[in-house]
C-alpha cells in the first residue's frame, strides 16, 4: 500500500516483466561476474595503481545502485493497462502540449514505462508534470521550472498510452 510520501508507480506489465529481469539477472549473474573480475584483479598484486580492480569496483557500485533503483522502482509498482484517457491529464496518458509557445507530445509518467518508444518523459513529480496533473484538455497553467522561471503552459490533447 502506498502512503501519502510514497506514490504509486504505474508500468505496463511489459516495462515490469523487462525491469524485473534485469533486477533478477543483475542481482544474481551481475554480482558474481563483477565479484569475480575483481578477485581476479586483486590477484594482479598492488591494488592502489591496479587500473582493472579500480574499474572492476566502479562497475560493481553502478550495479549496486541499479540493482537498489529497480528495487525501490517496483516495490510499490502498480502493474496494467494504460489508463483509458478520458480528456484528464493522469500518470500513464501521452500529452500533447504547448510550452512556452512551442508544441511538444510527451508521456506523464516513469520513463521505464516508455522505454522502446520515442516519448520523452516527464515525471508527475516534475514541476511540470506537477503542474498540469489533473488538467483537462484546454486549460492552462504556469509552473515554475527548476531555473527559477515560470512557464505556461496549455493541454492541447490527452491520449491514451499504446506502448
Amino acid at each position: 500500500m502506498a502512503s501519502e510520501e510514497t506514490k504509486e508507480i504505474w508500468l505496463t506489465q511489459e516495462a515490469y516483466d523487462r525491469l524485473k529481469g534485469e533486477l533478477d539477472s543483475l542481482s544474481v549473474d551481475g554480482r558474481a561476474d563483477i565479484a569475480k573480475r575483481i578477485e581476479a584483479a586483486r590477484e594482479e598484486g598492488d591494488l592502489k595503481e591496479n587500473g582493472g580492480y579500480h574499474a572492476a569496483k566502479d562497475e560493481q557500485g553502478k550495479i549496486e545502485a541499479r540493482i537498489r533503483t529497480l528495487t525501490a522502482l517496483l516495490k510499490d509498482v502498480k502493474v496494467g493497462e494504460a489508463p483509458e484517457s478520458s480528456g484528464i491529464v493522469e500518470t500513464g496518458t501521452v500529452i500533447t502540449a504547448t510550452i512556452a509557445g512551442e508544441e511538444s507530445v510527451f508521456l506523464l509518467g516513469n520513463r521505464e514505462i516508455a522505454a522502446g518508444t520515442d516519448y520523452t518523459v516527464y515525471s508527475e513529480s516534475s514541476p511540470m508534470g506537477a503542474a498540469i496533473l489533473g488538467l483537462k484538455v484546454g486549460e492552462k497553467t504556469v509552473f515554475t521550472a527548476p531555473n527559477g522561471k515560470d512557464i505556461a503552459i496549455e493541454v492541447i490533447n490527452v491520449a491514451t498510452f499504446t506502448g
